[in-house]
């Protein structure tokens, strides 16, 4: 515990920690403006559903508790590493964040419908209403955001298996529930991995940063 405080101590006192990781809030916050309001329009402008090769064969399984409640296990868990390690947050928070807003103009450009026999989730719940909106459908954020925490965090074997695997059986859980399209699922981890590599390319600092360097000024 010790440890801990000192690595906080050493980074919300330092001008640059600081300034880096008050600018990663702010980039995140704007993300999620984005991303409620992307959200919002491809839901009204979304179109008939389509056929797809693995939810025709499958029948809709109750997973909406996974659904709802896999995620904030999964954030519960990335807070605690960040918390540990407090120099991992501006990486951390802008890579999602970037994540958010590419994803945000993705949802916009094609407005297939949901599909008919989906997952019917509980659209008066605070947690599903500003995050989930029916028609954000490419693609899926559930399997994105754990794998980008596996590109991340890659370095660390364990947590490299562990975010991995979560990807894989969130992607799973968003077909069991025909809450997503397999494009949706299958496309996320290419266009993860490019974002991953775009978001250490835009905040290079931040990256060095995380990975233990100190970043020239």
């Amino acid at each position: 515990m010790g440890q801990i405080i000192k690595n906080h101590k050493d980074f919300w006192t330092d001008a640059q920690s600081l300034a880096a990781a008050l600018i990663s809030f702010i980039f995140l916050g704007i993300s999620l403006v984005a991303n409620y309001y992307a959200g919002i329009y491809a839901t009204i402008s979304a179109s008939n559903p389509v056929t797809d090769i693995i939810l025709d064969h499958i029948r809709v399984y109750n997973v909406d508790d996974i659904f709802i409640y896999g995620p904030l296990v999964l954030w519960a868990f990335v807070i605690i590493l960040c918390f540990n390690q407090p120099k991992r947050i501006p990486f951390v928070l802008k890579s999602i964040a970037l994540f958010v807003i590419i994803r945000s103009v993705f949802i916009t450009l094609t407005h297939i419908g949901p599909s008919v026999e989906g997952l019917n989730l509980d659209y008066s719940s605070k947690v599903i209403r500003d995050f989930t909106f029916g028609g954000d459908l490419f693609f899926s954020a559930h399997t994105g955001l754990p794998f980008l925490m596996a590109l991340v965090f890659g370095k660390n074997i364990r947590l490299l298996i562990l975010f991995t695997l979560t990807a894989i059986f969130f992607g799973v859980i968003v077909l069991m529930g025909h809450v997503h399209y397999s494009i949706d699922v299958v496309s996320a981890f290419f266009i993860t991995y490019t974002i991953f590599h775009l978001a250490k390319y835009f905040f290079k600092k931040d990256w060095l940063m995380f990975d233990g360097e100190t970043p020239s000024t």
